[in-house]
């Protein structure tokens, strides 16, 4: 689904709306559409050959036309936000999954974008790199930030969710606020799922 919202899949049906705006692949400003939503990937997808703060001023600079200087502030800024500015000047092969994808948080929000999503961010990390990148998370749905994040972290979720959305097969089979979608699920499969997982 997140994906689809940026358009990276195309969908078969339904519509998808941002902002009231309708979202379609043939649309002509996808490009600027592109721009206000952040995408962090599940594997992180930092340039190998770039170090921490080329790879978060790269997109600022070629998609967005800031200047050199300026785009260097801004992705100091949000280093520093997700608490990785000390390793500003090093490779991605130097750092840890959990400092790798708080990099790929900030290159995202050094964007500046309207909407967030997250692709399962914490799936590939060791257990104790997952607290790391969920402390960010939680500090940007806390500053307002939206975000679309499939996850299969239900602690985060009860705790950080306005609204979850469970899907299988391709389909929303529930959709409510956490606390009625933890303590009293409607539908079988939600039953289901939550009785294995917690």
């Amino acid at each position: 689904m997140i994906r689809c919202i940026n358009q990276l899949e195309r969908h078969q049906s339904g519509s998808i709306s941002i902002h009231g705006q309708e979202i379609r692949p043939e649309a002509k400003n996808l490009h600027e559409f592109r721009r206000e939503v952040g995408m962090v990937f599940q594997h992180f997808n930092l340039f190998p050959h770039l170090t921490v703060l080329q790879n978060c001023t790269l997109a600022m600079t070629r998609a967005r036309k800031i200047p050199r200087r300026e785009a260097e502030d801004i992705a100091r800024h949000y280093l520093e936000r997700v608490r990785i500015l000390d390793q500003i000047g090093k490779y991605p092969s130097q750092l840890s999954g959990g400092q790798q994808q708080r990099v790929a948080i900030a290159r995202a929000l050094c964007m500046k974008p309207k909407v967030m999503l997250f692709d399962e961010p914490t799936s590939a990390l060791d257990p104790e790199m997952i607290n790391e990148v969920l402390d960010v998370m939680t500090e940007l749905a806390q500053d307002g930030m939206t975000m679309l994040c499939v996850t299969h972290e239900m602690g985060f979720a009860r705790k950080v969710a306005d609204s979850i959305v469970f899907m299988d097969g391709g389909r929303i089979i529930e959709s409510a606020p956490p606390s009625e979608f933890f303590d009293n699920p409607q539908n079988e499969r939600t039953k289901k799922f939550l009785s294995q997982i917690l």
